[in-house]
Parts: C-alpha cells; sequence; structure tokens
C-alpha cells in the first residue's frame, strides 16, 4: 500500500496532514452556513454503532417518511437504520453487496439499492427483503455502450408517475428511466462535456413538476432535464458535484448538494472550493454555503460528500468516502469519521 509519506511527495496530488486534523486533535462544536441556513457541526462520527462494527464509510444515506436515516455504508452492516437520535432500529443487507453506493427511498418506503461493484439495482423492503433486482449481478455492459448497467450510481424516483431514473455512472455516460414495474422506456446521455453529456453521472434526483437533476460531477455541475430528457439548464459555480437530494417539507422545495474538495495539493488549504454543502431552490439560486475551510475531521469541516438526505426537522446527514479519498492512504491506514448530521439551528 502507498505510505503517506510517499504521497506527500507528489506536488500536486499527495494528502497534506497539517492543519486538517489528522493528528486527532478536536475541537468544541461549531456553527456554520449563512443567511437562515445555520446548523450545529460537531465533528464527529454520528450514529451509535455498538463496540467493534465501523462504517468504513458511508456512501449514501435517505430519510423515509418517519424519519428514519438509511445508512449505506462498506463496513459491518451495509444497511444501517437509525433514528434522528443515533439509536439502530434495524440493519440488513450482509453478504448481498459487493460495493455500496446509493441508496433512494421510492415514495412507497421501499429502498433502492444501487451496488456499483456488480452493477445492479435492487429493490427492497424497508425491512431488507428484496423485492426486485435489476442488472445481473457482476455482467455489467461493455464500456460506453449506453446500455443498462456499468457500474451505475444512484436512483431517483418521479413521485406523480412512479417512474424512476438510474444514474449510470462510472463508465457508461447514461442516464436510465423505468416504468415502475422496472421495464426499461428509454436512455439519453453520452461521454463529453457539452449540454446533455456527462463526465460520471454521479447522482440523481427528481422535483416534484417531473423536472430531472443530474449531478456531473467531474464536469462540475448539475444539468437539469425533462422527464423525456430533454436538455433544460445547467448550474455551474459548484465543486465536483457528488450528492444531492431534494426536500420540500419546509413548504418549498430546496435543492441540497454535496461537494468534493477540488483543490490540489499545493492550494490544500484553499477556501470555497469544497469539500462543502450547497443548498439552492430549484432557480439555482445559492441560499446558503456550508463548509468553507478545506478538508479535515475538525467540526466544521468535511472529507468526500458522497451522499445527503434531510429530515422533517431540517437536520442534514452527511455521508462522506473519507477511506477511499483519504483513511486508506495514511500510514497506518486508519478509519476516519465518515457519517456527520448537521443540526438546524434555530433562527
Amino acid at each position: 500500500m502507498e505510505k503517506l509519506a510517499e504521497r506527500e511527495q507528489d506536488w500536486e496530488f499527495g494528502i497534506r496532514t497539517d492543519g486538517h486534523g489528522f493528528s486527532g486533535e478536536n475541537t468544541s462544536p461549531v456553527i456554520l452556513g449563512e443567511n437562515s441556513f445555520q446548523f450545529r457541526a460537531s465533528g464527529d462520527n454520528w450514529g451509535k454503532l455498538p463496540e467493534g462494527w465501523q462504517y468504513k464509510e458511508g456512501t449514501a444515506v435517505a430519510v423515509d417518511s418517519r424519519d428514519q436515516i438509511y445508512v449505506f455504508n462498506r463496513g459491518t452492516c451495509p444497511m444501517i437504520v437509525l433514528n434522528p437520535d443515533g439509536d439502530i432500529l434495524r440493519t440488513w443487507g450482509e453478504g448481498v453487496f459487493t460495493n455500496p453506493h446509493g441508496v433512494t427511498i421510492a415514495p412507497d418506503d421501499t429502498v433502492f439499492c444501487v451496488d456499483n461493484g456488480d452493477s445492479t439495482v435492487r429493490r427492497f423492503s424497508p425491512t431488507g427483503e428484496l423485492l426486485m433486482t435489476l442488472g445481473t449481478p457482476n455482467q455489467p455492459s461493455p464500456k460506453m455502450s449506453g446500455e443498462p448497467f456499468c457500474v451505475p450510481a444512484h436512483v431517483a424516483f418521479d413521485k406523480r408517475t412512479g417512474d424512476f431514473y438510474v444514474a449510470d455512472g462510472y463508465s457508461n455516460a447514461r442516464v436510465h428511466k423505468f416504468s415502475p414495474a422496472g421495464k426499461l422506456l428509454f436512455s439519453w446521455g453520452e461521454s463529453g462535456t457539452g449540454k446533455g453529456q456527462f463526465n460520471i453521472v454521479h447522482n440523481i434526483v427528481v422535483d416534484n413538476e417531473g423536472w430531472v437533476y443530474v449531478a456531473d460531477r467531474e464536469n462540475h455541475r448539475i444539468q437539469i432535464f425533462s422527464s423525456d430528457g430533454k436538455y433544460e439548464t445547467q448550474w455551474g459555480d459548484l465543486s465536483r458535484v457528488a450528492a444531492i437530494c431534494i426536500d420540500d417539507r419546509s413548504g418549498e422545495e430546496l435543492v441540497y448538494i454535496g461537494e468534493y474538495f477540488c483543490g490540489i495539493a499545493t492550494n490544500d488549504i484553499g477556501t470555497d472550493l469544497g469539500p462543502r454543502v450547497t443548498i439552492m431552490d430549484t432557480k439555482g439560486n445559492v441560499l446558503a454555503r456550508v463548509g468553507r475551510e478545506s478538508y479535515g475531521e475538525q467540526p466544521g469541516r468535511f472529507y468526500s460528500p458522497h451522499g445527503i438526505a434531510v429530515d422533517s426537522k431540517g437536520d442534514i446527514y452527511v455521508a462522506e468516502v473519507s477511506w477511499t479519498d483519504y483513511g486508506r492512504h495514511m500510514d497506518p491506514p486508519r478509519e476516519l469519521r465518515s457519517m456527520q448530521k448537521l443540526v438546524r439551528v434555530s433562527d
């Protein structure tokens, strides 16, 4: 395994530890955000896991209609369901998944899990009973063939119709639309940087009017399409968009975006480069940036926001792939914080 000292000799991509909290220092909780969007961040790994359990890294998080939080992870148990206090309600998924990636709660509270290790999309009951599988495990379509699936990433639902979309993904610059029964209706997208082209279709969400928001991660943008796949517009001023969700329980549809760090090793203390959370309205206006510092484990900082969800109180849950991006490169390798809860502060 590559040693940290060797990584730090990499002028552009090496991990810098000084000033990023890797030595274990911690401080009191901090308040993040701006305007009416203020959040308390403790910097702790959220969730009351039993002794000996680990997330290893949280890859995705979703909240159902009862405010139960589903943490999809690559640790002891792939699916851990908790209440807002962090108490475990149930777990499931052992021995099922190759590489957990995305989780989405359907309108009926069934759970869609995307495994980009075996290129499948599976639908489960809230208690983990398998209801449907799309894709043949470990038989991905040819890379960039346009056919489902080749290392898919996430699922989104149109609440009006029950149709759903699959972001596909790492090796197939494509969005696929399915009927509620799982029939492929059509697909769109291709590799590139132009309108309607993608460079890692990493996440996807649908608003109440049926507009489809695609996190085009390595093109640093969100592209918006009609329900028939026609390009409408795009949002920039974002950093490696990895996570996206829409919540309307405040009476207004708000778009919550998790962004990766997009700097380089020689600029590891640059601000407003991510990792961070951005809150926008559906017209593309930035309402708040949550977290402006570089990566780190100090309260108020993030590693790699990879999944994001919001509960009925407006609290934000952020899943971070901290092992893949940071922990495994350390000497010795170690698990880092990978689940944060940002508690909304009352006006």
